[in-house]
């Protein structure tokens, strides 16, 4: 019990809250370069690295860019702690099926933040390879090992669940449980509702084609295809009608980014 309490209090934090609400803003940072790489990549104007390594990587060649990716990795791993402490103790003291559910979604938060962190150390630290091409090469390995196929296909069905799952987190508002919406005025709510439902069913429509193509690659050996959402994304222009539907996305995925703006205010921490 007095474990609970220490760590009660640690969630409770000021210094924790203050740098929770400074990640939301990193995290909306690496969403807006996302977007504008996957807006370069639909207009032919970029090769680049069209995921969160690559959005990390354009941060750093900026002036005083590294600093900037050191703040961000402070941030993820702040969020990390965060969603560890709601993981760990639930949200607002709930035991119902609902705050079970909850709780797992922030166990899978932190391995989430925590590998933006790991991201943002590799561009640091100066490390050549992309997130599409280590995803790759993970899976080419894999492969080549007994059961690594039907390894790789679970778990592009698990990413194609988790795109799925974004898409139907949005649709149905379900983020604004989340929301002091309180101390929005209606015209405030309105807005940051439309920014959430829009950002939450474009990354799940990218999750979701990026698992599709990840099932794809073990159903037809073809490491290349599991190259995560770079490839994904890219993949969208292979059509006549993909560069309109990446144009879409990306702004889609904008929208998140200014939403985590939005959240880093008015988010219950």
């Amino acid at each position: 019990m007095n474990v609970r309490s220490t760590a009660s209090r640690a969630a409770e934090s000021k210094p924790l809250e203050v740098l929770a609400r400074g990640g939301l803003i990193a995290y909306g940072v690496i969403h807006l370069l996302f977007a504008w790489l996957a807006l370069q990549v639909a207009f032919g104007e970029s090769s680049a690295d069209t995921d969160q390594s690559g959005a990390l990587k354009t941060l750093a060649a900026q002036p005083a860019g590294e600093f900037l990716v050191v703040c961000i990795v402070i941030g993820m791993v702040a969020l990390a702690v965060w969603q560890a402490f709601e993981a760990a103790l639930g949200h607002r003291g709930r035991q119902d099926r609902s705050a079970i559910a909850e709780r797992v979604v922030s166990g899978g938060r932190v391995i989430l933040y925590l590998y933006f962190a790991y991201l943002g150390y590799k561009v640091v630290s100066g490390a050549k390879a992309s997130q599409s091409q280590s995803q790759q090469s993970t899976a080419s390995s894999m492969m080549d090992s007994g059961g690594g196929r039907f390894l790789v296909g679970m778990a592009g069905v698990a990413v194609a669940g988790i795109g799925v799952g974004l898409v139907v987190y949005g649709l149905t508002k379900h983020f604004e449980k989340h929301l002091n919406t309180g101390r929005m005025n209606f015209s405030m709510h309105r807005t940051v509702r439309r920014l959430g439902i829009a950002g939450y069913a474009s990354k799940g429509l990218a999750y979701a084609i990026a698992g599709l193509l990840i099932l794809s690659a073990a159903v037809t050996y073809d490491p290349e295809k599991a190259g995560g959402l770079d490839t994904a994304l890219k993949t969208m222009t292979g059509t006549a009608w993909g560069p309109w539907l990446l144009v879409l996305t990306a702004l889609g995925i904008a929208c998140y980014g200014v939403y985590c703006f939005f959240q880093s205010r008015y988010r219950e921490v």
